[in-house]
């Protein structure tokens, strides 16, 4: 019974637990008395349930006031361990849930899983395979942009933007639905290329949308950009120095911002970006309002990238000629005996790579993308590693939002556009 009533008195002295807090958030350059900490310092917790965080994000804060003095960033909330799911199951099965990963453009998901394959299994694919995920890649850039436009003018007090970003994003979940049949999920590319060919109402579609975008992103930059309180909101917010940036190994929005001229698109040329004509926009301020910036020029820029693929884009196949590692047309399975047996394979079986092992990454809307694989010669990879943009990006919050006000925490998540489906992998 002492023993009982010993445990009961240490479990319930708020000092006690005050101070397993205040160690666990004490750091080299945050040395505080306890008394002073008791008295002027308050530990927060923002998220997972907060509609500003933008998914599952826990930021654990102590606040000294309304300044943040330390945030620990607590991940994890969604995992769902697609990593070890995709060494339990072949690679043509694992396509659609790369479309789960970050939800915002899940073609670029696609692309960059299927590269990565492709270059395990030293595919090459069809010209015009090529510039319709290219043609896709961009479109799912243009859509997970206006979602970041949208959410972070909404989490400064605007309305009005994000409901003519949604409006916009709209007519691309149109579009996808003319070239997969599907808006949203569409797990489109396939080893080897594509499900589908890009339709001529597609076409006819991406070329409309791509005439009249230029005017309404400028209707919708106008709106804040002109707007005193919006432009307070993010200037000097959230700064991040140049070396940290590059030390954190940030990539992205948050690396070009930074003044860092950095693009897989034309450093590490893949798909056909090494024959478009585009420009890379840097900018050096490195804070929220410099990172907007970026997104709203990329907007530009992936306009010209479509324009320039729909001129270029040449006749001819989607899908490279092998029968024994690419998945056959489902018309021909149901009716002719050899395209049966290579799909019963490739399902049950797998496409069997060499032993070895690839990597290879995109420039996703929100930094470098990549698929790690290490291959045993049977029909599932033996390793896969994903690196998440969003989860790498998220090192750089503590240090962006030391020091912030605790209202500037949001603009800070906003500037850093995390999709935790992608980050909880």
């Amino acid at each position: 019974m002492p023993h009982t009533r010993f445990q009961d008195l240490k479990e319930n002295n708020p000092d006690i637990q005050r101070s397993k807090i205040l160690s666990a958030l004490e750091t080299e350059d945050l040395s505080i008395s306890f008394d002073d900490a008791l008295e002027n310092e308050m530990v927060l917790n923002m998220g997972p349930q907060h509609p500003a965080t933008h998914g599952v994000l826990r930021l654990l804060i102590s606040l000294d006031g309304e300044t943040i003095k330390k945030c620990i960033p607590d991940l994890g909330y969604l995992h769902r361990g697609y990593e070890k799911l995709a060494e339990n199951m072949s690679y043509h099965e694992f396509i659609p849930h790369t479309d789960r990963l970050d939800y915002l453009q899940p073609i670029a998901n696609n692309v960059c899983y299927a590269a990565a394959v492709e270059k395990l299994i030293k595919l090459e694919i069809p010209e015009r395979a090529k510039f319709v995920r290219t043609i896709a890649a961009e479109l799912g850039r243009l859509q997970s942009h206006l979602i970041s436009f949208g959410s972070m003018v909404m989490d400064t007090g605007a309305l009005t933007p994000f409901l003519w970003a949604m409006r916009e994003r709209e007519k691309i979940l149109d579009i996808y639905d003319l070239i997969t049949g599907v808006r949203f999920t569409t797990s489109y590319t396939r080893i080897g290329g594509v499900a589908q060919d890009i339709s001529d109402e597609a076409i006819r579609g991406i070329v409309l949308f791509t005439d009249e975008f230029p005017k309404y992103l400028k209707e919708m930059r106008d709106i804040v950009e002109r707007n005193k309180i919006f432009i307070n909101r993010l200037e000097g917010i959230g700064y991040m120095s140049r070396e940290d940036v590059v030390n954190y190994g940030i990539t992205g929005p948050l690396l070009r911002a930074a003044g860092v001229d950095r693009d897989l698109r034309k450093d590490e040329p893949y798909l056909i970006y090494d024959r478009l004509d585009f420009e890379v926009p840097v900018f050096t301020e490195s804070d929220c309002l410099a990172r907007f910036y970026i997104r709203m020029e990329e907007m530009t820029q992936s306009c010209r990238i479509v324009q320039q693929c729909l001129k270029l884009m040449p006749l001819g196949p989607v899908n490279a000629v092998s029968p024994k590692k690419v998945l056959p047309e489902k018309e021909k399975v149901y009716t002719k005996m050899e395209e049966l047996i290579h799909d019963f394979m490739l399902i049950n079986f797998g496409l069997n790579p060499p032993v070895g092992e690839s990597y290879s990454a995109v420039e996703s809307s929100k930094g470098e993308l990549g698929f790690y694989f290490i291959s045993d010669g049977s029909g599932h990879p033996y390793r896969t590693k994903i690196r998440s943009c969003s989860f790498c990006n998220l090192q750089a919050l503590p240090v962006m939002i030391k020091g912030a006000y605790l209202s500037d925490s949001v603009v800070i998540i906003g500037g850093l556009d995390p999709v935790m489906g992608e980050a909880d992998k």
